[in-house]
């Protein structure tokens, strides 16, 4: 969503918060149908409310089932009335100004963690998110929060002596990788050559407690979780071709490897 359109602050800043805060590729498209090029100027807080209130009225799913995203209660008849107040809240506020003026992704993460609703989890994705746009360029191996199904992931892995140390598990997985994958002879082909950050870390950890959910239930984490909440259903739409942010300089390499596994996957 930042990439595609206006790259000026505050409409790219408005366009991932209004994304994330409902994470759902159909809501996204429901506003797109309406306002275009979706961008701050040009918005209209009373229609973006009707065209999601019918949605809600004709028994669409607004929000994606992947994780809470809690409500910022801030006076709204409807869940999705308050999200998109708050994410106006933000722009009209100056958040993009003061984001630019950030001197670490730590700084950001505290900018987003301000307002109502948002804990820790939803600003450290939101501030990776912002991240990988362009308006901020912080190195992602500055700084990780370890959400709760990390947290979980690494109590299964580690124990209980892992707890209240996290970010500390996840810091030395990322910077001891090759390390172990070369210990346990395991060949690990990296995305386009980029090795594997401190979110990537993060989120395998999350993988592995879900996971680990059906293969080990008798292996506790923090949470008391023992089933997942989402099955695999396959889309019908056809997977675009894989684009990363241009800062990575990796699109172009794993486009080649894509095409790579298909060949081997044809020949075998």
């Amino acid at each position: 969503m930042g990439y595609q359109g206006s790259q000026y602050p505050d409409d790219v800043v408005f366009r991932i918060l209004l994304f994330k805060f409902f994470n759902k590729i159909d809501t996204w498209r429901l506003l797109e149908d309406q306002f275009g090029s979706i961008a701050w100027a040009s918005w209209q807080p009373g229609l973006a409310r009707a065209v999601l209130d019918a949605a809600w009225k004709a028994g669409r799913k607004l929000y994606s089932p992947a994780y809470v995203i809690p409500p910022p209660q801030l006076g709204g008849r409807r869940k999705h009335h308050d999200h998109l107040l708050l994410a106006e809240t933000m722009i009209s506020h100056g958040l993009p100004q003061r984001l630019r003026r950030a001197k670490s992704l730590a700084e950001v993460f505290q900018q987003l963690r301000q307002y109502p609703g948002i804990g820790d989890f939803l600003a450290y994705q939101f501030t990776i998110d912002l991240n990988y746009s362009s308006v901020l360029d912080f190195s992602e191996n500055q700084f990780v929060v370890a959400g709760p199904g990390a947290r979980d992931g690494i109590r299964k892995c580690f124990g209980t002596g892992a707890s209240g140390i996290e970010a500390a598990v996840i810091s030395y997985m990322t910077d001891t990788q090759e390390e172990h994958f070369a210990r346990l002879g395991l060949r690990f082909d990296y995305l386009g050559g980029r090795r594997l950050h401190l979110i990537d870390c993060q989120n395998l950890f999350c993988e592995v407690d879900k996971y680990a959910r059906v293969a080990h239930p008798d292996v506790p984490g923090i949470s008391g979780r023992t089933r997942i909440k989402q099955q695999y259903r396959q889309s019908s739409e056809p997977m675009p071709a894989p684009w990363f942010p241009p800062k990575w300089g990796i699109t172009d390499a794993v486009k080649a490897q894509a095409a790579a596994l298909k060949t081997a996957t044809t020949q075998s």
